[in-house]
């Protein structure tokens, strides 16, 4: 089973510095990392920057229209008021579908804010609590949902890059 997971950071840079942690956790064979993503809000700007981290998305990586759904139903579709509203609540409910549900994409929204940053995380084989403590000294903050085999394979399905 995967795990959408998102870490939030206090800072604009603290998932930047955080993605060496993952790599290092995962050459350990501590965590299996399937595919990433950074958004970067640095305070006074109007939305985040994000950036998908294709270069340790695994096989199989849902790829960069996944991380543009999800980011913009988090952070822009607000932003455009109640026309494309409808259309994101249409998309918003698709996403639920799969796991990612209106408690989970509210819940970043709310957290994520100018003046800080967040790792976004598709992994799978955790060692929990060792993860957990790799991520002490950050004070990070956790934030996740879980996927069930059949959401991850319905989310593989509707986002995997063409070959």
């Amino acid at each position: 089973m995967a795990t959408l997971t998102v870490w939030r950071f206090q800072d604009p840079f603290g998932a930047e510095s955080a993605v060496e942690k993952i790599e290092q956790l995962q050459k350990q064979e501590l965590i299996q990392l399937h595919d990433a993503a950074i958004v970067s809000w640095q305070e006074g700007k109007k939305k985040p920057k994000t950036r998908h981290l294709d270069n340790l998305a695994g096989a199989g990586a849902l790829g960069g229209a996944f991380w543009g759904l999800l980011f913009g139903l988090i952070f822009f579709i607000p932003l455009l008021g109640m026309a494309v509203g409808a259309a994101a609540g249409a998309l918003g409910g698709s996403m639920t579908n799969v796991g990612i549900d209106k408690d989970f994409i509210e819940s970043a929204r709310d957290r994520i804010r100018p003046g800080s940053s967040a790792l976004f995380l598709l992994t799978s084989g955790a060692v929990v609590d060792r993860v957990v403590d790799a991520f002490q000294s950050t004070h990070a903050e956790l934030i996740q949902t879980n996927l069930s085999d059949e959401q991850e394979q319905q989310l593989r399905q509707a986002f995997a890059e063409e070959a």
